[in-house]
């Protein structure tokens, strides 16, 4: 998948939280409603993100140069990672904060049915925006779960704006619940509880989006079957068998494969070169991720 293979899944969100943040801070100044302000700040928070997923794209389609010879493939990985943190950091602890002080310090809404009408359409938009993550992703997910494709995806945009996606949902979901239980019961409490719980949803999801972003920003290798292709790809008359490999993505698109492989002692010098083209030519054909490859010959010296 290229690149460009999220933006549209990227365009959709940033487009949908713009108009949701401006939406919820009219129904915050409004309602005075602890959960609107919370989700006012998620949605200025995910707008940005959804920027920066673009900036990231961008940076990272720059040349190759002496000083990074490999390009900058990497910086999808760290502008994600940053996006994890400041959904952390402006999201979750915002929301905790501010649901914590409205516990402490009851304040009663004022028309609260605005709040609940921002927070339908609300709904309505991210619902959309969470549709068009789920279509962009669906080629890339296969037939695995959404959770394994989380876990395993190179591509970084697509999971960090389905979660947050799906975090907006859930979030306006309880945001609507607080508002609504705070009108049936007169109890303001219900809206602060609905604003921390809201702190502890973007909390969990920004943690997940951390650990994963983490892994991929230092490095991480072809998955097992992946693996197995190439060493397929590789192991064909005369290569006798691969001593080792190393993979690593530098990109979401592009991955570093390192082997030593084994050719018989007699083989001339030329044939030697021919083998290593041949068998480069066969892990791109398997694996055309695999753009940057190194293979070193040696004698198969495994004991008979």
């Amino acid at each position: 998948m290229s690149a460009g293979s999220g933006t549209k899944a990227i365009v959709a969100a940033l487009l949908a939280n713009a108009g949701i943040a401006v939406a919820k801070f009219i129904g915050f100044l409004v309602t005075g409603s602890s959960s609107m302000l919370a989700e006012s700040v998620h949605s200025v928070a995910d707008t940005s993100n959804q920027g920066l997923l673009l900036v990231g794209q961008k940076r990272a389609a720059r040349a190759a140069t002496p000083e990074h010879p490999f390009g900058y493939g990497r910086d999808r990985y760290f502008y994600s990672f940053v996006v994890a943190l400041l959904l952390f950091s402006l999201g979750a602890v915002f929301s905790l904060y501010e649901g914590i002080h409205k516990l402490t310090e009851p304040t009663p809404l004022t028309s609260p049915l605005v709040a609940v009408a921002i927070l339908v359409v609300a709904i309505g938009l991210e619902t959309y925006s969470f549709r068009t993550a789920i279509v962009e992703s669906r080629p890339l997910k296969g037939d695995g779960s959404w959770w394994r494709f989380i876990r395993t995806s190179k591509q970084p945009e697509l999971p960090v704006v389905l979660l947050e996606d799906l975090g907006a949902l859930v979030g306006l979901v309880l945001a609507l619940l607080g508002v609504g239980l705070t009108m049936i019961t007169s109890d303001p409490v219900w809206d602060a509880i609905g604003t921390i719980s809201i702190g502890v949803l973007l909390g969990t999801i920004a943690v997940i989006l951390i650990i994963e972003m983490k892994s991929l920003l230092i490095g991480e290798g072809a998955a097992p079957a992946t693996l197995g292709v190439i060493t397929e790809a590789l192991a064909a008359d005369p290569v006798q068998r691969v001593i080792h490999i190393r993979t690593q993505y530098i990109g979401p698109d592009e991955l570093l494969v390192a082997a030593k492989i084994a050719l018989p002692p007699a083989l001339p010098v030329a044939e030697v070169a021919t083998a290593i083209n041949a068998a480069e030519l066969r892990i791109r054909s398997a694996v055309p991720a695999a753009r940057l490859i190194y293979l070193e010959p040696d004698l198969d010296r495994t004991p008979v």
